[in-house]
């Protein structure tokens, strides 16, 4: 299949995830032509924010190969990902991400992510976001780190 096939395998799933109660939102990972997952929100049926179509797509294409990096391999989504979905691609190291409807198509539609797109990319001063995020530095920080650093087990990602 090519990318308007899969495309619109992202639309379809999307489409019938609404039907069924869920979010329009659907997701493919794609590698080799081959489809490693399959993703479509569940947000509002699993009480969970970050169960965005993308993200369950990239969680179930990792646990189908038994990897955490998803080189070579490309997201398919029936609408632009928003900054969570998209940051997910970017360290999933997904080599490309294709989508259909853009963020002021979901805007339109009521949901907020050309909002959250707006706050995060266009402003990047965590001083006017609507979640106050506060650096407190701490003697103890470097702790965590420095652990890991002296991990002989440690899987660098």
């Amino acid at each position: 299949m090519d990318d308007p096939g899969w495309l619109e395998r992202a639309i379809d799933l999307a489409t019938t995830n609404v039907a069924a109660g869920g979010g329009p939102f659907g997701a493919v990972v794609v590698r080799d032509g081959s489809l490693l997952a399959e993703g479509t929100n569940r947000v509002t049926a699993d009480l969970d924010p970050t169960a965005h179509a993308e993200v369950v797509a990239i969680r179930r294409a990792c646990r189908s190969i038994g990897d955490f990096a998803l080189a070579g391999a490309t997201l398919y989504a029936s609408c632009e990902p928003c900054p969570l979905c998209l940051c997910s691609s970017l360290w999933a190291r997904l080599d490309r991400v294709v989508f259909a409807a853009d963020r002021h198509q979901a805007a339109a539609a009521g949901f907020d992510d050309a909002e959250f797109h707006d706050i995060l990319v266009a402003n990047g001063d965590p001083s006017s976001w609507p979640t106050v995020v506060t650096h407190l530095p701490s003697p103890r920080a470097e702790e965590p780190f420095d652990a890991w650093r002296a991990s002989a087990g440690r899987v660098d990602y």
